[in-house]
């Protein structure tokens, strides 16, 4: 077995699949919510629009979270950070499992996903600088795989234990398997002290290039197209599909098997194309999306397009994660945050304008066309970038730890990619 920090040749070190594990634990929280509305509205005592805000609640805290503990947490080694966001986040769900109000639960969310945030902000840094430059897509898409295998298996799972044990079995366990997580993280995170070698000041400077925003752009608007359709997609499937409510964990797993897929496809074709495979994938997106509004009313033409949505929509994320962290050179951190944070703004966006559009005259298809635009609209800052290029030098520095007294990995590697 490798060691957290090292791997063999041509393989990604361990650390970033102990990472991985932990993006499940937290992608399971994030979108479980989706397949589990309608009863969590009921035992609350809200509408299913309101009973959204917890996914909307849920993106708005790692908007915040982020870059936040980005920032609070630069200066602390990356091991207590993970400790502590795995703890908050088990805590968290705990007191949510216990509480009857739907202004706790609503609280209990963004306390989580500020953990949440400060986690995969970290995580994302330590990912790209031990796998190196030229596996740091591929380790980005190992880390969103965990994500969209949380999709695949978290998901679908929660939703089945939350049909025979209520909304709150999950939670429950969600808790417990944080606190497990946190054991895991101590144990195979090195014990090694951080020195940042950059200050925040570089940090701030680094978000002055005009391609790190294009690039969170399209993370904005390509999450937010996927997402609003995926909040409300339980009342598609029974309301307009015609699908037993018993039967929606099923073509949860599809959308997840989706996502996963696209994950693992940006995360291959990323480093050698990465325009080419995302303009592709944003106009598939939104193509599919148009198309599920009127076949949403058969369950053998919805069931194929949750999917597709999913596997075209995911093929984005790795490959502009990465180059947002590339943009930003010397200083990764703020950036690593801030395309999370970008994620989450698209989440919380798009299920917003879709919750109103589900309560409008378009109903149960309104979440489609919300999250058709939004794909729609991915285009626009992926073919500035494209104009502009994505080739140039950059630096990734990695922090210094102090278990041996030299660096773990102060590389300064210049990327390059084409289009």
């Amino acid at each position: 077995m490798p060691s957290a920090t090292g791997s063999a040749p041509g393989k990604l070190p361990f650390v970033v699949w102990v990472l991985a594990a932990g993006t499940f634990l937290m992608g399971t929280t994030e979108f479980v919510i989706a397949g589990l509305l309608p009863e969590m509205a009921a035992d609350l005592n809200v509408s299913t629009s309101h009973a959204g805000l917890l996914i909307t609640a849920f993106a708005v805290g790692m908007i915040v979270g982020g870059p936040t503990m980005a920032m609070a947490t630069l200066h602390l080694p990356q091991r207590h950070t993970l400790i502590g966001a795995l703890t908050v986040f088990a805590v968290g769900h705990a007191i949510a499992a216990l509480s009857t109000s739907f202004t706790v639960v609503l609280g209990a969310r963004v306390v989580t996903a500020l953990a949440t945030g400060g986690f995969w902000a970290v995580g994302f840094v330590i990912a790209t600088s031990a796998a190196g430059p030229a596996r740091s897509t591929r380790a980005v898409g190992v880390m969103m795989g965990g994500l969209t295998l949380a999709n695949v298996v978290g998901v679908p799972i929660g939703s089945f234990v939350g049909h025979y044990t209520g909304w709150r079995g999950p939670f429950w366990a969600l808790a417990v398997l944080a606190a497990l997580a946190a054991a895991f993280v101590g144990r195979f995170i090195p014990r090694t002290r951080q020195r940042a070698e950059v200050s925040v000041g570089a940090e701030v400077r680094a978000l002055g290039q005009g391609r790190l925003w294009l690039a969170l752009a399209a993370a904005v608007l390509i999450m937010g197209g996927v997402l609003a359709t995926y909040t409300y997609i339980t009342p598609l499937l029974t309301g307009r599909a015609g699908i037993p409510a018993g039967a929606v964990p099923l073509v949860l797993i599809a959308f997840g098997v989706g996502a996963l897929g696209g994950t693992a496809i940006g995360g291959r074709l990323g480093d050698h194309r990465p325009m080419v495979t995302t303009i592709t994938a944003a106009a598939a997106t939104s193509l599919i999306l148009l198309a599920l509004i009127p076949a949403s009313s058969s369950p053998v033409a919805a069931v194929p397009l949750v999917f597709g949505m999913a596997l075209a929509g995911f093929t984005v994320n790795p490959v502009v994660t990465s180059l947002a962290v590339r943009f930003a050179g010397d200083a990764p951190t703020l950036t690593s945050a801030l395309t999370t944070s970008g994620y989450n703004t698209g989440i919380a966006a798009g299920s917003l304008a879709a919750g109103r559009a589900l309560d409008s005259s378009l109903g149960l298809t309104g979440p489609a066309l919300v999250g058709a635009v939004f794909a729609g609209l991915t285009l626009l800052p992926l073919i500035a970038l494209a104009l502009r290029g994505t080739t140039g030098p950059s630096r990734i520095v990695a922090h210094r730890t102090a278990n041996t007294g030299e660096p773990r990995q102060a590389a300064e590697a210049t990327m390059t990619s084409t289009r």
